[in-house]
């Protein structure tokens, strides 16, 4: 087998024993909460029998080991079972709330990615000027601060304050006013359904996609600034200032291919971030997709579907790192043998 083949095909194989051991992991801890599901879904006024009666239907009195072998046989297949408080399939469900979440996690990559990256550019051209400075000031004061309170605060003052001060300006005129209002109008609950324009949906989702490439912004444009600082160290480089290159040239044409695979990395473990990590962001604007569907059936104890968030969202992270581990090992030939 080729080396390069045979190096994908260890990396896949240990994708799929760490999401192996990651299904145990999300079984066993659900199973291990406290409380008694038969008992949350019948309320306290349930009797003896009819409480025996519902942990047999569910399946609670079989071994544990039998009862995950099930559901891992399922998932595979494509069963994830029906929710326990709606009775719902949640395949169906899920498959509604994934778009909703890779929707917004697709509009908050496609611009977050390009712009750190040539943050990271402009602040290795002016490395030590002022633009670095205040472009690792910026970043590293929105990574610094929750996601959540960087959510309210711009609700606060994009969906809140911004038409009452619009509002305010009765010099503009009103067709003037009425067109800032219709343009500038930001809501506080990014709701999306299937009977809007892509330009309403957009819309809609405009502060969670702000929030999102804030914080996720200051991860990749540092990891890209020092990745080709590290490289700008190269004899090679020194050899093309000798020849009169100019910089952006140089950083184009020489530093940034060799500086690809750090860069591809970060890249791959924040776009996992935007699909896993958007809990918080989902519940800050009611936006519906898998966080706020994990939440809200969280609080409801509905172990299924906590089981079957938790399968996705692990294979959705282990997933994207295998991905960028092949690229690593596509761009950089070092990577490709064992010495």
């Amino acid at each position: 087998m080729h080396p390069i083949l045979k190096l994908i095909a260890q990396r896949i194989a240990l994708g799929l024993m760490l999401l192996f051991a990651a299904s145990i992991l999300i079984f066993g801890g659900t199973m291990m909460l406290p409380g008694d599901v038969a008992q949350q879904i019948l309320g306290q006024s349930a009797t003896p029998e009819s409480l025996a009666n519902m942990r047999e239907s569910l399946g609670l009195n079989d071994p544990p080991m039998t009862r995950y072998f099930q559901w891992l046989a399922g998932f595979l297949q494509g069963d994830l079972g029906v929710a326990l408080t709606n009775g719902r399939d949640i395949a169906e469900s899920l498959g509604f709330r994934l778009s909703n979440t890779l929707f917004l996690a697709f509009w908050a990559a496609l611009i977050s990615v390009p712009l750190a990256i040539t943050l990271g550019l402009l602040a290795v051209r002016y490395k030590d000027r002022w633009p670095d400075k205040l472009i690792s000031a910026i970043t590293l004061t929105t990574i610094s601060i929750p996601e959540f309170m960087i959510g309210y605060v711009l609700i606060f003052f994009l969906a809140i304050q911004l038409p009452q001060l619009i509002q305010s300006m009765d010099f503009l005129g009103d067709p003037v006013q009425s067109w800032l209002l219709a343009n500038l109008k930001f809501s506080s609950v990014a709701l999306i359904n299937d009977s809007m324009t892509l330009i309403e949906k957009i819309k809609s989702i405009t502060l969670p996609i702000i929030v999102l490439t804030l914080v996720v912004l200051a991860h990749m444009m540092r990891m890209t600034r020092a990745a080709i600082l590290n490289v700008m160290q190269s004899a090679y480089i020194e050899t093309a200032e000798l020849k009169g290159m100019g910089m952006l040239k140089i950083i184009r044409k020489h530093a940034f291919p060799n500086a690809i695979a750090p860069i591809v990395n970060v890249v791959m473990l924040n776009l996992a971030y935007l699909v896993v990590g958007v809990v918080v962001i989902e519940v800050v604007f009611a936006y519906p997709g898998m966080g706020q569907y994990l939440v809200d059936h969280v609080s409801k104890r509905d172990v299924p579907v906590v089981q079957a968030c938790g399968l996705i969202f692990a294979a959705v992270y282990i997933g994207l790192n295998l991905v960028a581990d092949i690229v690593s090992i596509l761009a950089n030939p070092r990577l490709r043998h064992p010495k």
